[in-house]
């Protein structure tokens, strides 16, 4: 094995580790940042960030846009007269 061979695969096990990492963080993401933010439905943000991620990444950016959506807290009806 040559020097060339070492360095190429030293340069593909960084590979596969970077893109592992980046899947790894771009599943954590969307719930991270929903605990962090407070959102009430946090666990459920966290499965979305991780299931889309999984089945195709298609529909990840709408778990992490509701990541960030606040919910508006209901208000309490008053009685009418």
């Amino acid at each position: 094995m040559s020097g060339l061979d070492i360095f190429a695969w030293i340069v593909l096990i960084i590979l596969v580790a970077s893109v592992v990492a980046v899947f790894c963080i771009a599943g954590w993401l969307p719930g991270h940042i929903a605990k962090t933010r407070g959102h009430p439905h946090a666990q459920a943000v966290t499965v979305a960030g991780w299931v889309t991620l999984i089945c195709g990444f298609a529909l990840w950016p709408i778990a992490l846009v509701w990541a960030y959506v606040d919910v508006p807290a209901s208000q309490a009806k008053e009685p009418r007269p």
